[in-house]
């Protein structure tokens, strides 16, 4: 390799002794090994996938044919196969190894359920979440590796939720909660630091928040006005004691781990539940059509992530807020301005909005990464 014949002339130099050398060698070959490149990563992560999906595919075919003992082993065995695999290959390839561990944990979720299907146990499907969680967990503290503590990262709050929904299910107002948690959790995700000693368990953490933001935004916003209807529906209002249990639930945990582990920099979190909480209130009043108020609101949440993204240099904040902010204005439009208009200058001033709007929107956006990027090089 080109790097050793630079090697050997440090050598001959004696800017280095003869001992650090193979040192240095054995550490460079390690590394060549262990390092992969982008489409070894991708073979992986799409074999991983397409091995996973065959397998539970290949079992729900066959899953009439076979005895219960042998539905039960077959469980179990597709758990263990994957994880005794992972161990073996893990030691030549960790890659490998690694993916064959996040199958071996993702096959317990199916493991559990279908192991309740065949000894008929009592319907409770939140608690084949908690078991999946624990054994994500357990995974993760043995085998310390990012996918496990990412589907940790799914699977609890998952739980939770489950729980929440089947414990509330005959109460009109309760789902609105658990949406407000999981939309916080979202914005903790998205949020989180750049400074983590796992990359790729920083990078699938913003990647999760990102996702699921804006499906958990429509979702308070339409909780939030079915829960001020309902209670001609049969439903039985919510209780005091309840909704303050699960406001704790839904925001707690939260802000103490955010104040815990970012400290100073939680407080864009804090500021967030704050923003949710008045939301949901803006929400019960009136049709969310011609609610003025709620577009305001979601205006200023993405003007709010902008200037998130320009404080602490992250584009990803800037192209969120931008979008949402575009999504906020064709919203309203649709709502309250198209019905006013015939439908041909509705269209024509569409047209125009976008063409404009874009725009000045690429150049707002465009202005605001080179401010954010002039910041953080006058900070260094």
């Amino acid at each position: 390799m080109a790097w050793e014949k630079y090697l050997e002339r440090w050598v001959d130099a004696h800017l280095i002794d003869p001992l650090t050398a193979d040192r240095i060698r054995e550490f460079e070959h390690r590394s060549d090994r262990q390092r992969l490149g982008l489409p070894a990563r991708l073979a992986i992560t799409f074999g991983a996938i397409m091995l996973c999906t065959g397998t539970f595919l290949f079992v729900s075919s066959h899953w009439d044919q076979i005895a219960p003992w042998q539905r039960f082993t077959v469980v179990l065995a597709m758990v263990a196969v994957f994880h005794i695999a992972g161990a073996v290959l893990g030691e030549k390839v960790p890659a490998i190894g690694m993916a064959l561990h996040g199958i071996g944990t993702a096959s317990l979720g199916a493991g559990i359920y279908l192991a309740g299907q065949i000894f008929n146990l009592e319907e409770h499907w939140p608690g084949g979440l908690i078991l999946w969680s624990l054994g994500a967990v357990l995974a993760w503290l043995v085998l310390r590796q990012w996918p496990q503590a990412l589907l940790a990262a799914l699977l609890v709050p998952a739980w939770i939720a489950g729980e929440w929904d089947v414990a509330t299910e005959i109460y009109y107002r309760s789902w609105n909660i658990a949406a407000q948690g999981l939309l916080l959790l979202a914005l903790l995700y998205i949020s989180t630091p750049s400074k983590q000693s796992n990359r790729r368990l920083q990078m699938g953490l913003i990647s999760i928040g990102s996702i699921t933001l804006l499906p958990l935004l429509i979702d308070v916003i339409a909780a939030s006005e079915i829960g001020g209807m309902g209670l001609g529906s049969g439903y039985k209002s919510l209780p005091s004691w309840l909704e303050y249990v699960g406001y704790i639930g839904a925001y707690l945990p939260i802000l103490v781990f955010a104040a815990v582990t970012r400290k100073k920099r939680s407080l864009p979190i804090f500021v967030s539940a704050a923003w949710i909480n008045v939301l949901v209130i803006i929400c019960g009043y009136g049709s969310l059509e011609s609610n003025l108020l709620l577009y305001v609101w979601i205006a200023l949440a993405a003007c709010a992530f902008c200037y998130w993204g320009v404080h602490e240099n992250l584009r990803l904040f800037i192209n969120y807020g931008i979008v949402i902010f575009a999504l906020d204005l064709t919203g309203f439009y649709f709502s309250t301005v198209l019905d006013k208009l015939g439908r041909s200058m509705g269209l024509i001033l569409l047209g125009a909005i976008f063409l404009a709007g874009g725009w000045v929107l690429n150049r707002l956006r465009t202005d605001l990464i080179a401010r954010a990027a002039a910041g953080a090089g006058a900070n260094q």
